[in-house]
């Protein structure tokens, strides 16, 4: 099986946009970029402008392709297009997102104690540190998502 995501790195001054989702096999919520899981017929971009919306009431600009990675949860293969992109405006987590718990700027200086799951803080701290590599990959997600029934 494979699933394909779309996330954003949205930076305002020392802050980067964050949200927090709460699945059924983690005791507390794991923090992550916005964004989510493709939709047939979707291009990356158009699941990307979705998905923030779902997640956080804003209404996103897209830039370029920041990175791109790959892992496996298992018989899982999971690919990932992060893009850099812009917002405006404070993000609410809609009540309507059973798995969505909590959306905020975070200090960027946070990130290492915040995200958890190494396949989604080491790209990302990566791109932010300036470096040039594009691509990530994990055999082992390190972590499993069991969504709630």
């Amino acid at each position: 099986m494979s699933i394909r995501i779309a996330t954003g790195i949205a930076l305002r001054e020392d802050r980067i946009l964050l949200v927090a989702s709460r699945y059924a096999n983690h005791a507390e919520p794991l923090w992550t970029l916005p964004g989510g899981r493709q939709e047939p017929g979707e291009l990356a971009c158009e699941t990307l402008v979705r998905e923030v919306r779902e997640e956080t009431g804003l209404d996103i600009r897209i830039g370029d392709l920041a990175y791109a990675s790959e892992s496996y949860d298992r018989e899982v293969h999971v690919s990932n297009f992060t893009f850099a992109m812009s917002a405006d405006g404070q993000p609410c987590a809609p009540t309507g997102r059973d798995h969505i718990v909590d959306a905020a700027w975070v200090p960027i200086a946070e990130i290492r104690d915040r995200i958890r799951v190494a396949v989604v803080r080491e790209p990302l701290l990566a791109y932010l540190s300036g470096s040039q590599r594009r691509y990530f990959g994990f055999h082992e997600a390190g972590v499993t998502i069991q969504w709630f029934s």
